[in-house]
């Protein structure tokens, strides 16, 4: 079967799928997945250090998601296939931002992956732990 593109609505099923998740509303209405009180992703508010660099409007779609390490989020964004990136805002930020608009750039199995290790990244170790267990990681 092959993968299919994936969508802004993936990012919230994956991330309510995850154990002990709670989605909070930020100040201004945007959802905000935590797991243990610590955010894995967080639907951003328009800020301006995303902007379009032609017309300095303030991108509305940014999610912020949670990496491991710094080297996972090089990784993710210096392939110049990858929709993610980030900002001086974030530098040294075990994160990595990437539009709704072009979420579709990858797939719904690498973003499935991508939320759970942003989950794990931030879980207790014993929920982590036994999450691994389940799910044979």
């Amino acid at each position: 079967m092959r993968d299919r593109p994936a969508r802004v609505s993936d990012v919230h099923e994956i991330a309510a799928s995850m154990p002990h998740v709670k989605r909070i509303e930020g100040p201004k209405g945007n959802p905000i997945y935590q797991v243990g009180g610590k955010s894995f992703v967080f639907f951003r508010t328009p800020q301006p250090d995303a902007a379009d660099p032609d017309t300095g409007e303030r991108y509305s779609d940014v999610v912020m998601i949670w990496v491991e390490s710094e080297s996972d989020k090089l990784a993710l964004i210096q392939d110049p296939k990858s929709p993610f990136f980030t900002t001086e805002r974030f530098d040294g930020h075990p994160s990595v931002l990437v539009r709704g608009s072009e979420i579709g750039a990858i797939g719904k199995t690498e973003l499935t992956e991508l939320i759970q290790d942003a989950w794990l990244s931030r879980a207790s170790t014993r929920r982590a732990e036994r999450w691994l267990a389940e799910h044979g990681g």
